[in-house]
Protein backbone atom coordinates (compact mmCIF):
# COMPACT_ATOMS: atom_id res chain seq x y z
CA UNK A 1 0.00 0.00 0.00
CA UNK A 2 1.33 3.42 -0.95
CA UNK A 3 1.41 5.81 2.00
CA UNK A 4 0.37 9.44 1.65
CA UNK A 5 3.26 11.25 3.33
CA UNK A 6 1.98 14.73 2.60
CA UNK A 7 2.14 16.96 5.66
CA UNK A 8 -1.45 17.67 6.69
CA UNK A 9 -0.86 19.43 10.01
CA UNK A 10 1.91 20.81 12.19
CA UNK A 11 1.30 21.24 15.92
CA UNK A 12 3.54 23.37 18.12
CA UNK A 13 3.22 23.11 21.89
CA UNK A 14 5.37 25.35 24.10
CA UNK A 15 5.78 24.01 27.64
CA UNK A 16 7.51 24.84 30.92
CA UNK A 17 9.43 21.99 32.56
CA UNK A 18 10.65 21.87 36.15
CA UNK A 19 14.37 22.54 36.56
CA UNK A 20 16.46 22.29 39.75
CA UNK A 21 18.63 25.21 40.98
CA UNK A 22 21.76 24.27 39.02
CA UNK A 23 24.55 26.83 39.07
CA UNK A 24 26.78 27.98 36.22
CA UNK A 25 28.95 30.98 35.47
CA UNK A 26 25.92 32.95 34.18
CA UNK A 27 23.81 32.40 37.31
CA UNK A 28 21.33 29.64 38.19
CA UNK A 29 18.63 27.72 36.36
CA UNK A 30 15.11 29.08 36.80
CA UNK A 31 12.48 26.88 38.49
CA UNK A 32 11.00 26.10 35.06
CA UNK A 33 12.60 26.09 31.63
CA UNK A 34 10.83 26.53 28.26
CA UNK A 35 10.82 23.77 25.63
CA UNK A 36 8.94 23.42 22.35
CA UNK A 37 7.35 20.16 21.22
CA UNK A 38 6.82 19.80 17.47
CA UNK A 39 4.36 17.34 15.92
CA UNK A 40 4.24 16.81 12.16
CA UNK A 41 1.14 14.87 11.03
CA UNK A 42 0.88 13.25 7.59
CA UNK A 43 -2.29 12.80 5.53
CA UNK A 44 -2.24 9.13 6.58
CA UNK A 45 -2.31 10.14 10.24
CA UNK A 46 1.33 9.35 11.07
CA UNK A 47 2.76 11.75 13.64
CA UNK A 48 6.45 12.56 14.01
CA UNK A 49 7.89 14.23 17.12
CA UNK A 50 10.62 16.83 17.60
CA UNK A 51 11.83 18.99 20.49
CA UNK A 52 13.90 22.16 20.83
CA UNK A 53 14.32 25.36 22.85
CA UNK A 54 11.03 27.03 23.73
CA UNK A 55 12.10 30.64 24.34
CA UNK A 56 10.09 33.32 22.55
CA UNK A 57 12.85 33.94 20.00
CA UNK A 58 12.50 30.32 18.83
CA UNK A 59 8.70 30.24 18.88
CA UNK A 60 8.30 33.08 16.39
CA UNK A 61 10.22 31.46 13.50
CA UNK A 62 8.86 28.02 14.43
CA UNK A 63 5.31 29.27 13.94
CA UNK A 64 6.27 30.85 10.63
CA UNK A 65 7.83 27.59 9.44
CA UNK A 66 4.89 25.47 10.60
CA UNK A 67 2.48 27.53 8.52
CA UNK A 68 4.48 26.83 5.37
CA UNK A 69 4.83 23.06 5.64
CA UNK A 70 1.28 21.92 4.94
CA UNK A 71 1.10 20.16 1.58
CA UNK A 72 4.82 19.36 1.43
CA UNK A 73 6.13 15.79 1.63
CA UNK A 74 7.49 14.67 4.99
CA UNK A 75 10.25 12.97 2.96
CA UNK A 76 11.51 16.32 1.61
CA UNK A 77 13.97 17.15 4.38
CA UNK A 78 16.34 18.89 1.97
CA UNK A 79 13.46 21.12 0.92
CA UNK A 80 12.78 21.90 4.58
CA UNK A 81 16.26 23.39 4.90
CA UNK A 82 15.76 25.34 1.71
CA UNK A 83 12.88 27.36 3.13
CA UNK A 84 13.83 30.99 3.62
CA UNK A 85 13.10 31.20 7.33
CA UNK A 86 13.33 34.81 8.44
CA UNK A 87 14.70 35.34 11.93
CA UNK A 88 14.44 38.61 13.82
CA UNK A 89 18.10 39.63 14.17
CA UNK A 90 17.19 41.77 17.18
CA UNK A 91 16.62 38.50 19.05
CA UNK A 92 20.39 37.89 18.89
CA UNK A 93 22.72 40.38 20.47
CA UNK A 94 26.13 39.02 19.53
CA UNK A 95 26.83 38.00 23.11
CA UNK A 96 27.06 34.58 24.70
CA UNK A 97 23.90 32.53 24.36
CA UNK A 98 23.04 32.21 28.05
CA UNK A 99 20.38 29.57 27.44
CA UNK A 100 22.68 27.02 25.90
CA UNK A 101 26.07 28.53 26.84
CA UNK A 102 27.09 27.80 23.26
CA UNK A 103 29.14 30.73 22.12
CA UNK A 104 28.07 33.85 20.29
CA UNK A 105 24.41 34.18 19.35
CA UNK A 106 23.61 34.60 15.66
CA UNK A 107 20.44 34.61 13.60
CA UNK A 108 21.61 31.54 11.67
CA UNK A 109 22.19 29.53 14.85
CA UNK A 110 18.69 30.43 15.98
CA UNK A 111 17.30 29.35 12.60
CA UNK A 112 19.09 25.99 12.75
CA UNK A 113 17.83 25.36 16.28
CA UNK A 114 14.28 25.73 14.97
CA UNK A 115 14.88 23.60 11.88
CA UNK A 116 16.45 20.82 13.96
CA UNK A 117 13.16 20.01 15.70
CA UNK A 118 11.29 19.87 12.40
CA UNK A 119 13.97 17.66 10.83
CA UNK A 120 13.75 15.21 13.74
CA UNK A 121 9.95 15.21 13.52
CA UNK A 122 10.13 14.49 9.77
CA UNK A 123 12.56 11.61 10.32
CA UNK A 124 10.39 10.23 13.13
CA UNK A 125 7.33 10.35 10.85
CA UNK A 126 9.26 8.71 8.01
CA UNK A 127 10.39 5.90 10.29
CA UNK A 128 6.91 5.31 11.66
CA UNK A 129 5.42 5.25 8.16
CA UNK A 130 8.07 2.87 6.80
CA UNK A 131 8.38 0.70 9.90
CA UNK A 132 12.05 1.61 10.34
CA UNK A 133 14.01 3.15 13.23
CA UNK A 134 15.54 6.56 12.59
CA UNK A 135 19.02 5.09 12.76
CA UNK A 136 18.17 2.96 9.71
CA UNK A 137 17.19 6.10 7.83
CA UNK A 138 20.60 7.55 8.77
CA UNK A 139 22.51 4.58 7.38
CA UNK A 140 22.27 2.07 10.21
CA UNK A 141 23.60 1.73 13.73
CA UNK A 142 27.16 0.75 14.58
CA UNK A 143 26.41 0.15 18.28
CA UNK A 144 23.46 -1.23 20.24
CA UNK A 145 23.78 1.15 23.18
CA UNK A 146 25.08 4.71 23.62
CA UNK A 147 27.12 5.68 26.68
CA UNK A 148 26.26 8.86 28.58
CA UNK A 149 28.12 10.79 31.27
CA UNK A 150 26.83 11.98 34.63
CA UNK A 151 26.40 15.75 34.38
CA UNK A 152 27.35 17.19 37.77
CA UNK A 153 26.44 20.71 38.87
CA UNK A 154 27.10 22.90 41.83
CA UNK A 155 23.60 23.14 43.21
CA UNK A 156 21.53 24.78 45.91
CA UNK A 157 19.34 22.61 48.09
CA UNK A 158 16.31 24.37 46.61
CA UNK A 159 15.16 27.46 44.76
CA UNK A 160 14.89 30.64 46.88
CA UNK A 161 12.13 30.63 49.47
CA UNK A 162 8.82 31.95 48.21
CA UNK A 163 9.54 31.09 44.57
CA UNK A 164 7.10 28.50 43.13
CA UNK A 165 9.13 25.43 42.21
CA UNK A 166 9.01 21.65 42.17
CA UNK A 167 10.92 19.82 44.94
CA UNK A 168 13.87 17.59 44.13
CA UNK A 169 15.75 15.00 46.16
CA UNK A 170 19.27 15.69 44.95
CA UNK A 171 20.28 17.93 47.83
CA UNK A 172 22.89 20.68 47.82
CA UNK A 173 26.34 20.41 46.21
CA UNK A 174 28.48 23.43 47.01
CA UNK A 175 31.81 21.88 47.97
CA UNK A 176 33.92 18.84 47.02
CA UNK A 177 32.06 16.54 49.40
CA UNK A 178 28.71 17.63 47.97
CA UNK A 179 29.92 17.09 44.42
CA UNK A 180 31.16 13.59 45.25
CA UNK A 181 27.87 12.69 46.91
CA UNK A 182 25.98 13.94 43.86
CA UNK A 183 28.19 11.75 41.66
CA UNK A 184 27.47 8.76 43.89
CA UNK A 185 23.74 9.37 43.48
CA UNK A 186 24.14 9.47 39.70
CA UNK A 187 26.07 6.21 39.78
CA UNK A 188 23.59 4.46 42.08
CA UNK A 189 20.54 5.60 40.13
CA UNK A 190 21.82 5.29 36.58
CA UNK A 191 25.14 3.46 36.60
CA UNK A 192 27.19 6.25 35.01
CA UNK A 193 30.88 5.55 34.69
CA UNK A 194 32.16 8.99 33.65
CA UNK A 195 31.54 12.36 35.27
CA UNK A 196 31.46 15.95 34.06
CA UNK A 197 31.42 18.93 36.43
CA UNK A 198 29.92 22.24 35.34
CA UNK A 199 32.49 24.74 36.57
CA UNK A 200 32.99 28.49 36.32
CA UNK A 201 30.97 28.95 39.51
CA UNK A 202 33.66 29.15 42.20
CA UNK A 203 37.31 30.20 42.08
CA UNK A 204 39.40 27.65 40.16
CA UNK A 205 41.13 26.35 43.28
CA UNK A 206 37.80 25.17 44.67
CA UNK A 207 36.86 23.45 41.44
CA UNK A 208 40.29 21.79 41.20
CA UNK A 209 39.66 20.42 44.69
CA UNK A 210 36.26 19.09 43.60
CA UNK A 211 37.73 17.25 40.60
CA UNK A 212 40.51 15.86 42.80
CA UNK A 213 37.85 14.59 45.22
CA UNK A 214 36.04 12.92 42.32
CA UNK A 215 39.28 11.29 41.18
CA UNK A 216 39.83 9.91 44.69
CA UNK A 217 36.25 8.65 44.92
CA UNK A 218 36.15 7.19 41.39
CA UNK A 219 39.72 6.17 40.53
CA UNK A 220 40.28 5.51 36.85
CA UNK A 221 36.90 6.91 35.76
CA UNK A 222 36.87 9.56 32.99
CA UNK A 223 36.45 13.07 34.42
CA UNK A 224 35.72 16.39 32.69
CA UNK A 225 35.50 20.00 33.82
CA UNK A 226 33.59 22.71 31.93
CA UNK A 227 33.79 26.34 33.15
CA UNK A 228 32.09 27.75 30.01
CA UNK A 229 34.95 30.08 29.12
CA UNK A 230 35.20 31.62 32.58
CA UNK A 231 39.00 31.51 32.76
CA UNK A 232 41.87 33.42 31.21
CA UNK A 233 44.51 31.58 29.18
CA UNK A 234 46.88 31.67 32.16
CA UNK A 235 44.26 30.28 34.54
CA UNK A 236 43.29 27.60 32.02
CA UNK A 237 46.91 26.46 31.76
CA UNK A 238 47.25 26.40 35.53
CA UNK A 239 44.15 24.22 35.91
CA UNK A 240 45.31 21.93 33.11
CA UNK A 241 48.65 21.49 34.88
CA UNK A 242 46.96 20.79 38.21
CA UNK A 243 44.49 18.25 36.80
CA UNK A 244 46.32 16.88 33.77
CA UNK A 245 46.70 13.43 35.29
CA UNK A 246 42.97 12.89 35.87
CA UNK A 247 41.07 14.79 33.16
CA UNK A 248 39.70 13.04 30.08
CA UNK A 249 39.42 16.52 28.60
CA UNK A 250 38.99 20.14 29.65
CA UNK A 251 35.94 21.74 28.06
CA UNK A 252 35.88 25.40 26.96
CA UNK A 253 38.22 26.69 29.66
CA UNK A 254 38.50 30.04 27.88
CA UNK A 255 36.49 31.95 25.29
CA UNK A 256 37.17 31.95 21.57
CA UNK A 257 39.28 29.95 19.17
CA UNK A 258 42.47 32.11 19.42
CA UNK A 259 42.53 31.78 23.22
CA UNK A 260 41.71 28.07 23.05
CA UNK A 261 44.62 27.63 20.61
CA UNK A 262 46.96 29.30 23.12
CA UNK A 263 45.84 26.90 25.83
CA UNK A 264 46.09 23.89 23.52
CA UNK A 265 49.66 24.86 22.62
CA UNK A 266 50.63 24.91 26.30
CA UNK A 267 49.15 21.65 27.55
CA UNK A 268 48.77 18.00 26.61
CA UNK A 269 45.28 17.89 28.13
CA UNK A 270 42.75 17.57 25.27
CA UNK A 271 40.41 20.54 24.90
CA UNK A 272 36.75 20.03 24.04
CA UNK A 273 34.25 22.64 22.91
CA UNK A 274 30.61 23.38 22.35
CA UNK A 275 31.24 27.13 22.32
CA UNK A 276 33.90 27.99 19.73
CA UNK A 277 32.89 25.35 17.14
CA UNK A 278 29.13 25.55 16.80
CA UNK A 279 28.73 26.07 13.05
CA UNK A 280 30.46 24.64 9.98
CA UNK A 281 31.96 28.05 9.28
CA UNK A 282 33.87 27.93 12.58
CA UNK A 283 35.57 24.61 11.86
CA UNK A 284 38.41 25.78 9.61
CA UNK A 285 40.00 28.20 12.07
CA UNK A 286 39.65 25.87 15.07
CA UNK A 287 41.03 22.80 13.30
CA UNK A 288 43.89 24.50 11.46
CA UNK A 289 44.99 26.16 14.70
CA UNK A 290 44.63 22.87 16.60
CA UNK A 291 42.53 24.77 19.12
CA UNK A 292 40.26 21.82 19.98
CA UNK A 293 40.69 18.08 20.11
CA UNK A 294 37.06 17.12 20.77
CA UNK A 295 33.94 18.76 19.32
CA UNK A 296 30.75 18.34 21.32
CA UNK A 297 27.96 18.29 18.80
CA UNK A 298 24.36 19.16 19.66
CA UNK A 299 21.76 18.36 17.03
CA UNK A 300 19.59 21.22 18.30
CA UNK A 301 21.95 23.91 17.11
CA UNK A 302 23.81 22.14 14.32
CA UNK A 303 20.51 21.76 12.49
CA UNK A 304 19.49 18.17 13.20
CA UNK A 305 20.66 14.60 12.93
CA UNK A 306 22.00 14.60 9.39
CA UNK A 307 24.16 17.65 10.06
CA UNK A 308 25.44 15.90 13.18
CA UNK A 309 26.63 13.03 10.98
CA UNK A 310 28.19 15.52 8.58
CA UNK A 311 30.06 17.17 11.45
CA UNK A 312 31.28 13.79 12.72
CA UNK A 313 32.65 12.98 9.28
CA UNK A 314 34.59 16.26 9.12
CA UNK A 315 35.98 15.66 12.60
CA UNK A 316 37.12 12.19 11.57
CA UNK A 317 38.88 13.60 8.51
CA UNK A 318 40.87 16.00 10.72
CA UNK A 319 41.54 13.48 13.50
CA UNK A 320 39.38 15.45 15.94
CA UNK A 321 37.26 13.54 18.45
CA UNK A 322 33.50 13.96 18.61
CA UNK A 323 30.89 13.57 21.32
CA UNK A 324 27.65 15.32 22.24
CA UNK A 325 26.75 18.39 24.27
CA UNK A 326 23.53 18.64 26.22
CA UNK A 327 21.28 21.42 27.46
CA UNK A 328 18.11 20.99 29.53
CA UNK A 329 16.07 18.54 27.48
CA UNK A 330 13.35 15.90 27.60
CA UNK A 331 13.00 12.38 26.27
CA UNK A 332 12.27 13.24 22.63
CA UNK A 333 15.65 14.94 22.39
CA UNK A 334 17.39 12.09 24.26
CA UNK A 335 15.85 9.57 21.86
CA UNK A 336 17.03 11.64 18.88
CA UNK A 337 20.54 11.96 20.36
CA UNK A 338 20.70 8.22 20.91
CA UNK A 339 19.52 7.39 17.39
CA UNK A 340 22.15 9.55 15.70
CA UNK A 341 24.92 8.68 18.18
CA UNK A 342 24.32 5.02 17.31
CA UNK A 343 25.37 5.78 13.71
CA UNK A 344 28.64 7.64 14.42
CA UNK A 345 31.64 5.27 14.16
CA UNK A 346 34.21 7.38 16.01
CA UNK A 347 32.21 8.19 19.13
CA UNK A 348 34.86 7.46 21.76
CA UNK A 349 33.60 9.73 24.55
CA UNK A 350 30.40 9.33 26.57
CA UNK A 351 27.75 11.87 25.57
CA UNK A 352 26.45 14.56 27.92
CA UNK A 353 22.84 14.52 29.08
CA UNK A 354 20.74 16.66 31.43
CA UNK A 355 17.89 14.14 31.31
CA UNK A 356 18.32 12.73 34.86
CA UNK A 357 17.81 16.26 36.21
CA UNK A 358 14.37 16.56 34.59
CA UNK A 359 11.69 15.09 36.85
CA UNK A 360 9.03 15.74 34.19
CA UNK A 361 8.71 14.44 30.65
CA UNK A 362 6.18 14.29 27.81
CA UNK A 363 6.71 10.59 27.07
CA UNK A 364 4.47 7.74 28.16
CA UNK A 365 7.59 5.98 29.48
CA UNK A 366 10.83 7.58 30.62
CA UNK A 367 14.00 6.51 28.82
CA UNK A 368 16.13 4.32 31.10
CA UNK A 369 19.88 4.33 31.61
CA UNK A 370 21.46 0.91 32.18
CA UNK A 371 25.08 1.01 33.35
CA UNK A 372 25.15 4.60 32.11
CA UNK A 373 23.96 3.61 28.65
CA UNK A 374 20.75 3.97 26.67
CA UNK A 375 19.76 1.03 24.51
CA UNK A 376 19.27 2.00 20.86
CA UNK A 377 15.62 1.44 19.99
CA UNK A 378 14.83 -0.56 16.85
CA UNK A 379 11.15 0.44 16.99
CA UNK A 380 9.83 2.58 14.13
CA UNK A 381 10.91 6.23 14.23
CA UNK A 382 12.42 7.46 17.47
CA UNK A 383 10.77 4.63 19.38
CA UNK A 384 8.98 6.89 21.86
CA UNK A 385 5.33 7.83 22.42
CA UNK A 386 3.81 11.14 23.48
CA UNK A 387 1.86 11.46 26.74
CA UNK A 388 -0.79 13.94 25.68
CA UNK A 389 -2.14 14.48 29.18
CA UNK A 390 1.30 15.44 30.45
CA UNK A 391 1.93 17.60 27.39
CA UNK A 392 -1.32 19.46 28.07
CA UNK A 393 -0.42 19.93 31.75
CA UNK A 394 2.99 21.39 30.99
CA UNK A 395 1.50 23.60 28.29
CA UNK A 396 -1.06 24.95 30.79
CA UNK A 397 1.86 25.91 33.04
CA UNK A 398 3.35 27.84 30.10
CA UNK A 399 0.01 29.46 29.24
CA UNK A 400 -0.56 30.51 32.86
CA UNK A 401 2.90 32.04 33.21
CA UNK A 402 2.98 35.85 33.31
CA UNK A 403 5.87 35.92 30.88
CA UNK A 404 8.73 35.86 33.40
CA UNK A 405 9.68 32.24 32.65
CA UNK A 406 9.01 32.03 28.92
CA UNK A 407 12.59 33.04 28.17
CA UNK A 408 15.42 31.36 30.03
CA UNK A 409 17.50 33.85 31.99
CA UNK A 410 19.97 32.40 34.47
CA UNK A 411 21.12 35.86 35.58
CA UNK A 412 17.56 36.95 36.40
CA UNK A 413 17.07 33.78 38.42
CA UNK A 414 20.25 34.50 40.36
CA UNK A 415 19.10 38.04 41.13
CA UNK A 416 16.12 36.62 43.02
CA UNK A 417 18.62 35.33 45.59
CA UNK A 418 21.22 38.06 45.12
CA UNK A 419 19.74 41.37 43.85
CA UNK A 420 23.26 42.70 43.21
CA UNK A 421 24.13 39.87 40.81
CA UNK A 422 25.33 40.85 37.38
CA UNK A 423 26.52 38.49 34.67
CA UNK A 424 30.29 38.35 35.22
CA UNK A 425 32.66 39.79 32.63
CA UNK A 426 34.78 37.13 30.94
CA UNK A 427 37.32 35.92 31.77
CA UNK A 428 36.02 35.74 35.30
CA UNK A 429 39.28 34.41 36.74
Amino acid sequence: MTRDLTIAEVRLTPILVADPPLLNTQGVHQPYTPRLIVEIVTADGVTGLGETYGDTKYLEPARSLAERLTGRSVMDVNGLFGIDLAVDASRTDGGTDAGGLRGVQTADKLRLSVLSAFEVACLDAQGRALGLPVHALLGGKVRDAVEYSAYLFYKWDGHPAGIPAEPDDWGAALDPAGVVEQARLFQRRHGFGSFKLKGGVFPPEQEIAAVRALADAFPGHPLRLDPNGAWSVATSLKVAEELGDVLEYLEDPTLGTPAMAEVAAGTDVPLATNMCVTTFGEIKEAFTKDAVQVVLSDHHYWGGLRNTQRLAGICAAFGVGVSMHSNTHLGISLAAMTQVAATVPGLHHACDTHYPWQSEDVLTERIAFRAGRVDVSDAPGLGVELDRDELARLHRRWADDDGTLRDRDDAAAMRVADPAWRTPAMPRW
